[in-house]
């Protein structure tokens, strides 16, 4: 009974309430169960309880440090519990956290942290310790782990909120809430808020552990203050004063609304405009001061006065862009005077502002500057029509144009196309067609006249014009859907062996008519009346083996006016076919022949190589021609070779010897008789030094002259001419002993002259003796 009452007592008040009534709970029934097996109690009574284990769930306080001896938590009972009998736990923390002794004694052997794990889950066995046979089956039991007050709130690491200014009071900004990692069901884990600052402003509500802060007044402005800092306080166990606690700071943005008038920054603005200015330029910007913020600015600028010259939009910036809507005219009006309003609905939660629509007036000044403009037509786009055809009257239309200057120039028309159909009179303006049009080629023209100030660089300006050719029945229709029609091995008389159609270049060329233009005796053609014509065979038995021409001639006639007609020539092919006419093989009559083109193409390449061929031809006559005339004409070219002395006067081998004393004879070849043979050569003065010189000048021409036969620079010498110092240096018809002329100067020449001087008979000793 004083176990009893004790935990009575312990129970009334106070943190450890729950724990204490499972404590108690725990001690009285291990207090019963002793009583039970006490000696005094015979055993029999043991053998008539059920055979079952006894005891509750059991529970344990957390970060409670190991204790020695270890801190007993319950014990485990069974009716076949005796001596020989042993407990075995298994489960979650069985044989580390807790374990159990041969009287059944549980027993917690380290420190424990509810937030972690809050129960262990276990399971308890009876064995015989000699047989390791189970005496009972297992059971299952939990051990719960008490909560203690050892964790702070803890808050989000950024937390805001916001609120429309001139919202209600009363009205909620947001809500804050905390988290304690305590058992949420006990004081430890219940969490209070209070504010630290801002009270004046706002106030938190505690619901449900949630912070919920509201509006105290209804004068929030964001352009006075767009931004609060709150100091929150979060507490555990909120009902004492005791208890863990931390602090935040959140943020409440105060956002805008548009509660602020638009108004004009200035009452008057000027602006210059040239007259020339586009529809759609921007004169200018009419500032808006609005202290809401850009999102929220809706004003709206009207024009008084001039609405139909000038029109107002609003930028992204909540201004006003002052635009044309047409051009100006310097000469008509050259000062534009009006007013603008700005006006905007605003929203404000006071009386004497809610739904009010605020507006300003302003002045505008445009003050239009003169420029030379370019000729204006009077209109920017023309339209004329004309039929295709030969045509009457070549005049389709007029533009016009004028100056629109005080000196207003006279205007010259022009078309700059030089492929337009159309020409334009420079002075009146007056379109006219310089070729007959087809519509079948082209149904519409589209060209551009210019019109220019008739001064120089006069100013120019264009006009759009375009022409559409209308249509006459100048056009036959056509057959078509020829290769549709075939016939079949199979085809009986009767059988309609295909459609044909027809078609007309030209525009509403209402019905087409389809007859044939010669009987035939094995087709029938019947008009269907929309355009078509079904062919009918008249009798069978084609074959796909006899290759003969079926052809049918249609006469076609459109229902214009006036009428056109066309006769058509349709080739009918004779096929194998399956069921129900479906074509396997066809067989069809080919005439071999050729077309116009063809022949004259091939004849056009035949034409082609035949002049190739004789050109080529011409050119190697000519080439021979040239080398038989050099030949024949340079009688010097019959000297092969040079690089050599030979044998003398007698050797004559390599040398036509008997030609060069023809030459030198012949009374054409000598000096006193006109020019030398060689007189196209320019030869140098004989003089020393110089023929070294001369011999590399020859070969150079030599080299580069393309046209002529390569030659040996010695023949030049074979007859000098009468400008030549030396004479001749030819052996031919003359000798050393009966030569007239003194040789002593080819010693003066240098040593490659040492063996003709030796020839003409001057020695060297010799001249030195006479010396």
């Amino acid at each position: 009974m004083m176990k009893h009452s004790a935990c009575r007592q312990m129970t009334e008040p106070g943190f450890w309430a729950g724990v204490l009534v499972v404590l108690c709970t725990l001690s009285v029934g291990a207090d019963v169960n002793q009583a039970l097996k006490t000696p005094s109690m015979p055993s029999r009574v043991l053998q008539r309880h059920k055979r079952d284990w006894k005891w509750d769930k059991l529970y344990v306080n957390e970060e409670m440090p190991p204790k020695n001896p270890p801190e007993k938590i319950g014990k485990l009972e069974n009716t076949f519990f005796d001596a020989s009998a042993r407990y075995i736990l298994s489960g979650e923390g069985a044989n580390d956290a807790f374990t159990v002794n041969d009287n059944g004694d549980i027993v917690v052997n380290t420190k424990l942290d509810r937030e972690k794990q809050s129960f262990y889950n276990l399971t308890a066995s009876l064995i015989d310790s000699k047989t390791k046979k189970q005496l009972d089956k297992d059971d299952t039991f939990v051990i719960v782990v008490m909560d203690i007050n050892d964790n702070i709130p803890v808050f989000p690491p950024e937390i805001s909120g916001s609120i429309n200014e001139s919202s209600n009071a009363g009205s909620i900004v947001m809500t804050v809430k905390a988290t304690d990692a305590d058992d949420p069901t006990t004081q430890n884990g219940m969490i209070g808020y209070k504010l630290l600052n801002g009270t004046d402003l706002f106030n938190i509500i505690n619901i449900n552990n949630t912070g919920v802060i509201r509006t105290l007044t209804s004068s929030l402005d964001r352009e006075k203050q767009s931004q609060y800092l709150i100091a929150i306080q979060a507490k555990d166990m909120p009902d004492v004063s005791t208890g863990n606690s931390a602090t935040t700071i959140v943020t409440i943005n105060i956002t805008d609304i548009n509660d602020n008038i638009a108004t004009f920054k200035k009452g008057e603005y000027y602006f210059n405009v040239k007259e020339d200015s586009k529809p759609g330029y921007e004169i200018g910007i009419l500032e808006v001061e609005d202290k809401d913020e850009i999102k929220n600015k809706n004003p709206s600028i009207t024009v008084q006065q001039k609405s139909n010259v000038f029109d107002i939009k609003i930028n992204n910036e909540k201004n006003g862009i002052l635009s044309l809507k047409v051009p100006l005219d310097y000469e008509t009006e050259k000062m534009h005077k009006f007013s603008v309003d700005v006006s905007e609905y605003t929203v404000s939660e006071s009386p004497d502002n809610q739904g009010s629509r605020l507006q300003m007036k302003a002045k505008v000044f445009i003050h239009v500057i003169d420029v030379n403009e370019p000729p204006v037509f009077n209109q920017t786009e023309y339209k004329f029509s004309i039929y295709e055809g030969p045509f009457e009257n070549p005049i389709i239309g007029a533009v016009s144009a004028k100056d629109p200057d005080e000196n207003s120039y006279k205007i010259r028309y022009s078309i700059e196309d030089p492929n337009c159909p159309v020409a334009v009179d420079p002075v009146q303006g007056h379109l006219s067609l310089k070729k007959q049009l087809d519509r079948e080629d082209k149904p519409s023209y589209t060209f551009q006249v210019t019109a220019q100030e008739n001064t120089p660089n006069g100013l120019m300006s264009y006009a759009l014009v375009n022409l559409k050719v209308l249509d006459i029945n100048d056009n036959a229709p056509e057959l078509t859907n020829k290769s549709h029609v075939y016939i079949c091995e199979s085809d009986q008389p009767g059988t309609i062996i295909g459609t044909v159609g027809a078609s007309d270049k030209d525009e509403n060329s209402s019905r087409i008519s389809f007859t044939l233009a010669k009987t035939s005796l094995n087709f029938s053609l019947h008009d269907n009346g929309n355009n078509t014509a079904s062919i009918m065979l008249k009798q069978g038995g084609f074959s796909t083996e006899h290759s003969v021409e079926h052809v049918l001639e249609i006469e076609i006639t459109d229902g214009g006016t006036p009428k056109q007609k066309r006769t058509d020539r349709l080739q009918i092919k004779v096929c194998t076919c399956q069921t129900p006419r479906l074509v396997e093989y066809c067989m069809a009559y080919t005439r071999t022949g050729m077309s116009v083109s063809a022949l004259l193409a091939i004849l056009l390449c035949i034409v082609t190589i035949l002049v190739i061929v004789i050109l080529i031809v011409l050119r190697r006559r000519y080439q021979k021609e040239v080398l038989v005339s050099k030949s024949c004409g340079e009688i010097h070219e019959q000297l092969v070779r040079y690089d050599e002395e030979g044998g003398g006067e007698m050797d004559t081998n390599g040398y036509d010897v008997s030609i060069l004393s023809s030459a030198c004879h012949d009374s054409s070849f000598r000096p006193s008789t006109g020019p030398s043979l060689y007189a196209v050569v320019k030869k140098p003065s004989a003089c020393k030094g110089d023929m070294a010189m001369m011999i590399e000048v020859k070969k150079d021409e030599a080299d580069h002259d393309r046209d002529g036969i390569p030659y040996d620079t010695l023949h030049i010498y074979g007859y000098e001419g009468s400008e030549s110092l030396a004479g001749s240096l030819s052996s031919l018809d003359s000798s050393s002993s009966g030569s007239n002329l003194d040789y002593d100067f080819l010693h003066e020449w240098g040593p490659r002259f040492r063996t003709l001087a030796q020839l003409y008979g001057v020695d060297g000793s010799d001249s030195d003796s006479s010396d």
